[in-house]
């Protein structure tokens, strides 16, 4: 693939980002396989992993927000707040804002199992080679962040001939 600086053409943009979203699919399947295979030892499931990482990342949310959030549904999210209740990684505290929807908290055993977990994962992605660069990681982010605000908007209409 030849470099440039200039914009590509539709047709051409639609065959590299078919490419990276290929690239995505197969590095999520991997990642999330990783992930449960260690999910034992670590003594969480994706899911989980998820929820604490928002909750360390935003602060206190409600179900619904954390479901809005990482595009889930609420009850699935219920389900991994239940579970991570079960551990002692969340807590339910009231909610000023809203009295039926209380807000989850990370616990401060929360915190200390998400930062283990986060830990490790930079271990591994320190070796990652290739010598990469920071402009190099940017144009990867934009290009990403570009394909999730397309795919974000549902559907896209179909083009007319």
């Amino acid at each position: 693939m030849s470099e440039t600086s200039e914009p590509l053409p539709p047709d051409d943009l639609a065959d590299h980002l078919a490419e990276v979203l290929g690239l995505v699919g197969l590095l999520y399947r991997r990642v999330l396989r990783k992930v449960e295979q260690t999910a034992p030892a670590q003594g969480l499931s994706v899911g989980v992993r998820a929820v604490l990482d928002l909750l360390r990342t935003q602060g206190p949310m409600t179900v619904p927000q954390m479901s809005r959030t990482q595009e889930l549904s609420r009850q699935f999210v219920q389900r991994m707040v239940h579970d991570a209740a079960a551990e002692q990684w969340v807590e339910t505290v009231p909610n000023p804002a809203h009295r039926r929807s209380p807000l989850i908290r990370l616990t401060d055993g929360g915190l200390v199992a998400i930062t283990a977990v986060t830990a490790r994962e930079k271990l591994l992605l320190r070796r990652a080679g290739g010598d990469l660069t920071d402009a190099e990681i940017a144009a990867c982010v934009k290009v990403l962040g570009q394909m999730l605000v397309l795919f974000g908007e549902g559907d896209a209409p179909a083009e007319s001939d």
